[in-house]
C-alpha cells in the first residue's frame, strides 16, 4: 500500500522517521518533520499464548502395557553386567549414542523414539551389543519386534530391514577371562585374514596396510591371507596394498572369490608364489589403466605421458608375476580380457584352483 508523506501530503513517502515512524519524501519535508517534537509510535503487544502444560518429570524406562509384570526391566546383576562391560563403555564414549538414550529416557513417546534412533547404524550395535552383554535376556524375533515397535509402513520396515542388514555380524568368543565379543572381521583378523572386498581406494589402502603392518609386528614367520573380491579402482590406492605386501615378511596368500578385476588381479597376482588361488567360479580380468585430464593442453600432454608410464610400469609387474614376456602382457592388457580360474592359472595369475578345503588325511596310527 503507497503511503504519502505526512508533511506535504502530495508526494510518495520514501522515508520513515526512527522515532514516531511517520512517512516523509525528502530531507525538507524531515527537517520540517522535526520542527515539532514527536514521541515513539506506540508499541503492538502480541497476543498472549496459552500456558503450555509441563510436561510430566523424566521417569525410568517405562514397560508396555501389555508387560505390566515389568520383566522388560533390566535387574541389578544386569545392569552390574553392562557397567563392566568394555565394549558397551567404548560405544558410549559417542556422543551421538549417550544422546539418543538421553532423548528415549526423556521422551513421552519411548517407542516412537526408540524407532528413530534405530535408523543410525551405529546406536542399532550398541543395542544389539547390550543384548549380547546382558545375561539372560531374551533377543525377540524380528517379525514380534516389527509388531511391538510398531513399525507398520512398508517404508519403515524397508529402512528396519536395511539397517539390520547392514550390521557387522558380532561372534562369541570364550576364553578363561570370560566371554568377549568381536565384530567378525575382527575375529577372522586374529586368525591373520584379510578382506580387500569392494572398490580400491584410500580408505580401503589405509585399512588393509594397516592389518598388513599389524599382522607383520604380531608374527613375521606365520602367513597372511588375503580374499579379494574387488571390481578394482585407483591405481594408486592398489599400488600401496601391492607395495605393503611385498615389503612385510610373512607371505601372503591370496584368493580370489567372486572378482578380481583391474587392481585387484595385481593384488591378486601380487601374492607369494604358490599361494596364489581362485575359486571355481570366480572371474579374473585385466586391462590397461584408463583416466582422464582436462585443462591446458599443455597439462593434458603431462597427464597423458604419465598414464603411459604407468601402463609400462603396471605391464612390468604383470610380466614378473605371471612369467609371461612384456610383448604378450601389452597386448593382452591393450582391452579388458576376462578369464575362468582355469586360464587364468595358464596365464599365470594364480597358482591353483581350490573346491573345498582339503581336509588332513588320518595315517592310519593309533
Amino acid at each position: 500500500m503507497v503511503q504519502l508523506c505526512q508533511v506535504c501530503e502530495t508526494a510518495e513517502s520514501k522515508y520513515k522517521c526512527p522515532t514516531c515512524r511517520a512517512p516523509y519524501c525528502s530531507l525538507v519535508c524531515c527537517k520540517k518533520h522535526k520542527e515539532t517534537p514527536c514521541e515513539p509510535a506506540p508499541v503492538r503487544e502480541k497476543p498472549q499464548e496459552p500456558p503450555q502444560p509441563t510436561p510430566a518429570p523424566a521417569t525410568a524406562m517405562e514397560v508396555d502395557e501389555e508387560d505390566v509384570d515389568g520383566t522388560d526391566k533390566l535387574t541389578d546383576e544386569q545392569m552390574d553386567v553392562l557397567r563392566t562391560s568394555d565394549d558397551v563403555k567404548e560405544m558410549l564414549a559417542n556422543p551421538a549414542i549417550t544422546q539418543a538414550l538421553t532423548q528415549i529416557d526423556s521422551s513421552q513417546d519411548k517407542m516412537k523414539t526408540l524407532e528413530k534412533a534405530l535408523l543410525d547404524p551405529a546406536f542399532a550395535k550398541f543395542m544389539y551389543q547390550a543384548l549380547d552383554e546382558t545375561p539372560h535376556l531374551k533377543l525377540i524375533p524380528r517379525s514380534e519386534m516389527l509388531s511391538r515397535t510398531k513399525l507398520q509402513t512398508p517404508a519403515a520396515r524397508r529402512g528396519f530391514h536395511s539397517i539390520m542388514s547392514s550390521l557387522v555380524p558380532m561372534v562369541l568368543e570364550q576364553s578363561p577371562r570370560g566371554e568377549r565379543v568381536f565384530d567378525i572381521y575382527s575375529r577372522l583378523l586374529k586368525e591373520r585374514i584379510v578382506f580387500v572386498h569392494g572398490p580400491v581406494n584410500d580408505d580401503m589402502a589405509s585399512l588393509v596396510t594397516a592389518q598388513l603392518l599389524f599382522l607383520e609386528s604380531e608374527n613375521p614367520e606365520k602367513d597372511v591371507y588375503m580374499y579379494i573380491n574387488s571390481p578394482g579402482g585407483i591405481v594408486s590406492s592398489g599400488l600401496a596394498i601391492y607395495d605393503t605386501m611385498q615389503y612385510i615378511q610373512p607371505k601372503v596368500n591370496t584368493l580370489c572369490m567372486g572378482q578380481a578385476a583391474s587392481m585387484g588381479s595385481l593384488l591378486l597376482a601380487g601374492g607369494a608364489p604358490g599361494c596364489r588361488s581362485a575359486l571355481p567360479n570366480a572371474r579374473i580380468m585385466i586391462h590397461q589403466p584408463s583416466g582422464g585430464a582436462q585443462g591446458m593442453a599443455s597439462d593434458i600432454a603431462i597427464q597423458a605421458e604419465e598414464i603411459i608410464k604407468l601402463r609400462t610400469r603396471l605391464n612390468g609387474l604383470y610380466a614378473s608375476h605371471t612369467g609371461k614376456p612384456l610383448k604378450v602382457i601389452e597386448q593382452a592388457m591393450d582391452r579388458d580380457l576376462f578369464m575362468d580360474p582355469r586360464e587364468a592359472q595358464e596365464f599365470g595369475i594364480i597358482d591353483s584352483i581350490i573346491s573345498n578345503r582339503k581336509t588332513p588325511q588320518s595315517s592310519g596310527k593309533q
